[in-house]
């Protein structure tokens, strides 16, 4: 969806025709919000509101965030997606406290280190609703959203709005590339040919409205170290249906972000402000319309640990080279037979199927390949919701793993489950609550 875009599919923008300036009443004001400063005699009109249905049905409408959570400000933004008239042009702009953004359709134990994400503590994960690739957000880069009718819509039209608002801003070698997303060379200014991405999109279409989201990397503190929050361990042994992330090289713009969201609202409003005759003033909304009924349905949703993990789409894990997935795998220093395999197919965050082999047990005198099948057996004990396994309430594997010979004669060896499930706590941890 939106910000520092480590990684994409599609991403994208392109550049539009520049038209004169908006004049607006000029008001001074402080801004209580650390992401965007300090306002300066801007050349429009503020005022906060509460997202009344008269503002929603303006033929243009300009919003931007004074808060930094980011189920907020993508329950905002389904909102102004949903609600605002059909024939309406709205730009919404806004800064989300650090997080991992996941696409639609993507896989979080592929795209994330989840348990880099976990030590860190305080980086989200979000799962938006809109497609497209993984990227990081944090207080140095913005988000802008333009909501349109579909008939209009295409990859490259807000996005050129924003290459042209970098233009102005000094980004003269700022433009998008063959894969939709804004790139610059060098440093943006002339010095320097190796390319970068600043900036990559994610979209939406429904059958009244269109949405194209994305992000603009101005003055990330986190730059040098969010690579590994998008490098899985379990990578290397998964192969999934979803779409998967292109890794790109990545910088920063510096440009002040104020400046960046007054020329991205300057372009906007250049674009379509004459072309319906409304004077627009940009509405501040926040934490002040949480409480509304679809925006708090939103962020119930969007924090739901089923809305995360559980849209999975369907996946295989398997920690040996399979006829599906012949990749070479890293070599596993565990306390096993040699011949040890372990696999998955799970379809929602659930264990559809499994097949355990080259364990080590303890018990009666017995064909360890029936030991096998009793543990892989349990492991896919069922595929409806109500008696599947579902990968994302395992907390702890030695636990998930013992329960698979509860109450059996046999049981796996100390050694061996101990290895195993250090091993799985690594590739899929849990205590996916906080």
């Amino acid at each position: 969806m939106a910000a520092l875009l480590l990684r994409s599919t599609t991403g994208g923008f392109r550049c539009l025709t520049k038209g004169p300036a908006f004049v607006s009443t000029t008001t001074t004001t402080l801004s209580s919000n650390p992401g965007f400063g300090l306002l300066t005699k801007l050349r429009r009109s503020y005022s906060t509101t509460t997202l009344s249905q008269d503002l929603l049905n303006k033929r243009v409408q300009v919003y931007q965030s004074t808060s930094h959570d980011p189920y907020l400000n993508l329950s905002i933004e389904h909102h102004l997606l949903q609600h605002s008239h059909p024939d309406s042009y709205v730009l919404f702009l806004y800064i989300n406290d650090p997080c991992v953004v996941i696409g639609r359709n993507q896989n979080p134990w592929l795209e994330v280190n989840l348990p880099a994400l976990q030590e860190a503590e305080d980086i989200k994960l979000v799962r938006r609703r809109s497609g497209g690739g993984t990227v990081f957000h944090d207080h140095g880069n913005v988000n802008w959203s333009v909501i349109c009718p579909p008939a209009v819509f295409d990859r490259d039209r807000h996005a050129e709005m924003v290459v042209r608002a970098l233009k102005d801003l000094g980004i003269t070698t700022a433009k998008v590339n063959e894969r939709h997303d804004i790139v610059i060379a060098g440093d943006g200014r002339g010095n320097g040919k190796d390319v970068f991405k600043v900036s990559g999109s994610a979209y939406k279409l429904t059958r009244l409205r269109s949405l194209h989201h994305g992000t603009c990397l101005l003055n990330s503190p986190r730059l040098k170290n969010i690579g590994k929050f998008l490098r899985s361990p379990g990578e290397p042994y998964i192969k999934a249906r979803g779409v998967e992330s292109v890794r790109s090289p990545i910088r920063n713009v510096d440009i002040d972000t104020e400046e960046f969201n007054k020329r991205v609202v300057d372009e906007f409003l250049a674009m379509y402000e004459e072309q319906f005759g409304e004077d627009v003033k940009v509405e501040r909304v926040g934490e002040e319309v949480k409480d509304m009924g679809n925006i708090r349905k939103g962020m119930d949703e969007l924090t739901s640990i089923p809305w995360i993990y559980g849209q999975t789409p369907q996946f295989t894990f398997s920690s040996r080279p399979t006829e599906d997935d012949p990749r070479e795998r890293p070599s596993l220093d565990l306390d096993v037979q040699s011949d040890f395999n372990i696999e998955f197919t799970l379809r929602h965050g659930e264990i559809q199927t499994a097949n355990v082999s080259g364990l080590k047990y303890e018990g009666p005198t017995m064909d360890e390949d029936f030991y096998d099948g009793m543990v892989s057996q349990a492991l896919a004990q069922g595929s409806d919701d109500e008696s599947a396994v579902k990968l994302y309430e395992i907390n702890d594997w030695a636990t998930a793993l013992k329960s698979a010979t509860s109450g059996q004669a046999f049981k796996m060896s100390d050694s061996s489950l101990n290895s195993i499930s250090g091993w799985l706590n690594k590739v899929f941890p849990g205590n996916h609550f906080r």
